[in-house]
């Protein structure tokens, strides 16, 4: 028999998407878990998610109350490849969740403040490089073998003294700012950009090198090491963590309500 809440069908391939969104995730949360156990939470999870979002749907639905004029046809605009009905049906949930949630109390200072002194380990910066660099890009329009003299001459400046800042703007083919690219953790720029330019350090220039874009020149302008971040520089980021911990709560309170009145079979 299929399952059905409140005499919709859930499909089976409704129910494999939801378990192929799912598996993944728990595999990474449940690390130390057998595979046939993470299988089994996988199906069950992935019911009880397709129930839940076929519930709140059909709550959203049941509102009689228009959208807000154009706002379904500005969304369909910005989404070419989704149906008409799909989006007036997540608009519309979207509004009801943000009624749902309206009259919620954003986190007091003392939850932030409290939150940040029990997982203050949680809340590290890595390690950061701020790096100025000359791009000569190698591309249909620009030859590998007509591009390395080029970036051969720039060295050859570099080498006679010129300031790196005055040589970027004027011959980088990412010209602006000296070739400053500003602060930057591992991992932001290509690997082959990263394992140059963590090898220096401040004041230090490396020599030409390849990455898909083309032949670099890097220098590093400033490093700082990783370490706790302020409670100043993550207290924002606390607030939107704890509000939006709230708002789901009220949303799952909401749908423990409306599964305990639905008729769901299976």
């Amino acid at each position: 028999m299929p399952l059905t809440v409140n005499g919709e069908e859930i499909t089976d391939a409704d129910l494999r998407l939801e378990e192929e969104q799912l598996r993944g995730q728990l595999r990474r949360a449940m690390p130390n878990e057998t595979a046939a156990a993470i299988e089994s939470r996988t199906i069950e999870w992935a019911r009880e998610n397709a129930i839940e979002r076929v519930l709140l749907r059909q709550a959203a639905v049941a509102d009689p109350e228009p959208l807000p004029e154009g706002a379904l046809e500005a969304a369909v605009a910005g989404n070419p490849g989704q149906t008409r009905e799909a989006l007036e049906v997540q608009l519309r949930v979207e509004r009801f969740t943000s009624r749902l949630t309206s009259k919620l109390v954003p986190p007091r200072p003392k939850e932030v403040s409290e939150y940040y002194r029990q997982r203050r380990e949680e809340f590290t910066a890595p390690e950061l490089i701020r790096a100025a660099h000359i791009v000569k890009n190698v591309d249909e329009q620009n030859a590998e073998e007509a591009v390395l003299p080029q970036i051969q001459a720039i060295e050859a400046e570099l080498n006679q003294g010129a300031d790196f800042a005055e040589v970027a703007d004027r011959l980088s083919d990412c010209p602006g700012r000296g070739g400053d690219l500003g602060y930057f953790a591992r991992g932001q720029m290509v690997e082959e950009f990263d394992n140059v330019i963590f090898g220096l350090q401040p004041g230090q220039r490396s020599g030409i090198f390849r990455t898909p874009f083309g032949f670099h020149i890097a220098t590093v302008l400033d490093r700082k090491a990783a370490g706790p971040q302020p409670f100043e520089e993550v207290k924002g980021m606390i607030e939107k963590l704890l509000y939006d911990q709230k708002k789901q709560r009220r949303v799952e309170q909401y749908l423990d309500r409306l599964r305990a009145e639905a008729d769901i079979q299976s």
